[in-house]
């Protein structure tokens, strides 16, 4: 082409320089990080309902924030709490897997999204969690929360903020149980980090739902709206939301070795971005903490995360009720408190790094023989007891004696303790093996 003959001199011309080109090329590479996509800060969103939070879902040490503390409307990832209601009642036997979930005419008139059966109708439990988690149908959460609620979604509600509190979700409230519009029903991103750490940590049995690609409802398949449990690996959970009002919310949480992460991304420009930016926190979040273990000295600052965002002009105060008001800003590391459901004894701290902090020492680790494996949470002692008992059968190198029933409000979760780090893991691991759902807690837990 007459194009590429203009150029060829100039190619020809550059040759002789070529080599000093490319040496200089490699001796860049050779300084660049090993994994660049999962260590280059991204751009922040530009929109101030932009809100995100990392978390090691282990310890609860808070990798990454962003206006975490800041009121934001969570959409449909609202029926995480929907459904961890309803795993309580699944605990404590108030309703069985095949009970029958009946729907309203107030739960049929919902908007989409939804299953879209007619009033009078019904489906199973089993059914409506799967519709909630993998549809996150509108008309199913309404007819669940009816079925708990005594027949009231607005009862069911004050049963969720009720629960959000006693977990330490100090900045939530609930009016619906599915998420739709309204502007009364806020969290903030902190606050849904600490209930998909009190979903992993409390109902292990049930956190597989969350990770399940599609469902099919009488004949139709229908896909799950997490489309990181396609793209990025080790994502299993947990729950999209979108409003008009909210933008484009997600819930995630990923495994990579024995870690695990939280992130929490609120308020994206639009469902790709925001799954983007959820996998880039996480493979951030991942990287540094992997390098920390090592002993390396890694700065778990801001901007190893995103780049510090522009300056923004607020023209008035927010006001209170203004569901984006701006994060307030401390002089020192931001301490909240994770307390257990329901009762306040066993409390754990997130920790946001001061991002003016030089380094971040490596933690030591902790004492041997404080760490514990719980196996399970259930309504009853003796069923948490018989758990127990199980577990010493399936693996008795590992549970050879030991296993307490623990109260934690209206359940009883089974823990085992005595363990350091390295032999709690090996017990859980055993126990996943054999198809059983485990958590290793540490000594704070």
């Amino acid at each position: 082409m007459p194009t590429a003959a203009r150029r060829r001199p100039a190619r020809q011309f550059a040759r002789p320089f070529l080599g000093l080109a490319l040496a200089i090329l490699a001796g860049i590479s050779a300084l660049a990080p090993a994994n660049p996509a999962a260590a280059a800060p991204t751009t922040p969103f530009p929109e101030m309902r932009y809100a995100a939070v990392v978390v090691d879902a282990q310890t609860g040490e808070v990798l990454f924030s962003r206006r975490a503390d800041s009121l934001r409307y969570p959409a449909s990832v609202t029926k995480v709490m929907t459904l961890y209601l309803t795993f309580e009642a699944l605990a404590s036997g108030r309703v069985s897997l095949n009970d029958p979930v009946y729907i309203s005419a107030r739960a049929a008139a919902q908007s989409p999204t939804k299953l879209g059966l007619p009033a009078g109708t019904s489906l199973t439990v089993s059914e409506a969690i799967q519709a909630l988690a993998i549809k996150s149908a509108n008309d199913v959460s309404v007819a669940l929360a009816e079925k708990l609620g005594e027949g009231s979604e607005r009862r069911f509600a004050a049963m969720m903020t009720l629960r959000a509190r006693e977990l330490g979700m100090v900045n939530t409230h609930f009016v619906n149980a599915s998420g739709l519009p309204d502007s009364r029903q806020v969290s903030t991103a902190r606050d849904l980090a600490i209930l998909s750490r009190a979903v992993l940590r409390d109902f292990p049995q049930n956190y597989a739902l969350f990770s399940q690609q599609s469902f099919t409802f009488r004949g139709q398949k229908m896909n799950n709206h997490n489309g990181l449990l396609w793209a990025m690996p080790g994502v299993d959970g947990l729950k999209t939301g979108f409003t008009s009002a909210s933008g484009y919310n997600l819930a995630g949480s990923a495994v990579r070795g024995d870690r695990r992460l939280i992130a929490v991304v609120l308020g994206g420009p639009s469902n790709a971005r925001r799954n983007a930016k959820v996998q880039n926190l996480m493979l951030t979040g991942f990287e540094l903490a992997a390098r920390r273990d090592r002993g390396e000295r890694v700065q778990f600052a801001q901007s190893s995360f995103e780049a510090e965002p522009a300056p923004v002009v607020l023209y008035a105060q927010a006001r209170p009720t203004d569901p984006y008001p701006a994060s307030p800003q401390g002089t020192g590391p931001d301490r909240v408190v994770l307390t257990s459901a329901p009762t306040p004894r066993n409390l754990s701290q997130f920790e946001i790094v001061d991002p003016q902090a030089a380094g971040l020492r490596q933690k030591p680790r902790a004492e041997p023989g404080r760490w514990s494996v719980q196996v399970g949470a259930f309504k009853t002692q003796d069923l948490a007891r018989e758990q127990a008992s199980r577990v010493r059968k399936l693996a008795p190198a590992h549970f050879a004696s030991g296993g307490r029933a623990e109260r934690s409000g209206s359940n009883w979760r089974t823990r085992f303790t005595g363990y350091s780090e390295t032999s709690a893991r090996a017990a859980c691991k055993a126990l996943k093996s054999r198809g059983e759902p485990c958590m290793v807690l540490p000594p704070s837990a």
